[in-house]
């Protein structure tokens, strides 16, 4: 088992999210960044599907009461294990009662922590991502316990390393396709969305990233309509939104672009003040 000792800023543990319950209003959620968690599992050997700690910001410190292998990947936090600082992308090997811990994030924004078969929550609706009113909890606390299988085997053939590709954390253009909605804007309002530079503001979370400046909008809200992870609206007060992991199932805003998977796993590295540019798919 993990123990919590540190929470650090926002942990919790997520796969590859909720699926079939849209309909009942329950959102997909899972790692905002899905590159870097596949990444860190497919190290391990793990399936894909497995359980992995979305870190995000400040780090946590955790005691690994059981001997197993790790890798962490995505932001760089500067991960020690016992005082020691540790690779990123690569197998670590950890004994019973070792403290891993993390610094503040230097580059990206959410790291992930994959264990050899995974973290092994409660699974609620055939995932066990967190997620409010859906479990227990939404992010790790202090003093909390996480269960995984113990591990004493490491495969040589796991140690070679797998090169880790930098641009989920550096790329700043996302990538987009057209909305439902796209072609009722106005060639000014689409000069401002896709051929000026866009900044992240401070309201950004698992559920929607805003983003600055405001456009100009004089478009009537829609009926009440099907919205994804990726999905940009555009208020009436001109704000736009980009609906994250965690987003909601439908809206009335118009839906005027659609991120690529890629574009949100991109999105999910960035941070306040981040500068993006816009770039439509054909």
């Amino acid at each position: 088992m993990i123990k919590v000792i540190q929470p650090g800023f926002f942990t919790s543990i997520q796969d590859k999210g909720r699926f079939g319950y849209r309909s009942n209003g329950v959102p997909v959620s899972g790692a905002m960044d899905l590159y870097s968690s596949h990444f860190a599992n497919a190290l391990l050997g793990n399936p894909d599907d497995c359980a992995t700690l979305e870190i995000t910001m400040v780090g946590p410190t955790l005691q690994l009461c059981k001997p197993t292998t790790i890798v962490i990947s995505g932001a760089f936090m500067n991960p020690k294990l016992n005082g020691k600082p540790i690779e990123m992308n690569t197998i670590i090997t950890v004994k019973s009662n070792d403290i891993l811990s993390f610094g503040r994030v230097e580059k990206g924004l959410r790291c992930y922590l994959a264990i050899k078969e995974g973290f092994k929550s409660k699974v609620v609706f055939n995932s066990r991502s967190m997620y409010t009113n859906i479990t227990s909890a939404v992010r790790l606390k202090k003093d909390d316990i996480v269960d995984y299988l113990a591990d004493n085997q490491v495969s040589p053939s796991f140690n070679a390393h797998v090169k880790f590709n930098d641009s989920v954390l550096e790329n700043d253009f996302l990538e987009v396709f057209k909305g439902p909605e796209f072609d009722k804007l106005s060639l000014e309002q689409k000069n401002a969305i896709l051929n000026k530079e866009l900044k992240v503001s401070k309201f950004n979370s698992r559920m929607a990233y805003q983003l600055l400046p405001l456009v100009e909008n004089y478009l009537k809200p829609i009926l009440t309509a099907p919205v994804l992870p990726g999905t940009v609206q555009l208020t009436p007060l001109g704000q736009l939104i980009v609906l994250m992991r965690d987003c909601q199932t439908t809206g009335g805003y118009p839906r005027i672009l659609q991120l690529t998977e890629q574009s949100i796993n991109n999105l999910s590295q960035k941070s306040t003040g981040s500068i993006l540019k816009i770039r439509l798919k054909d």
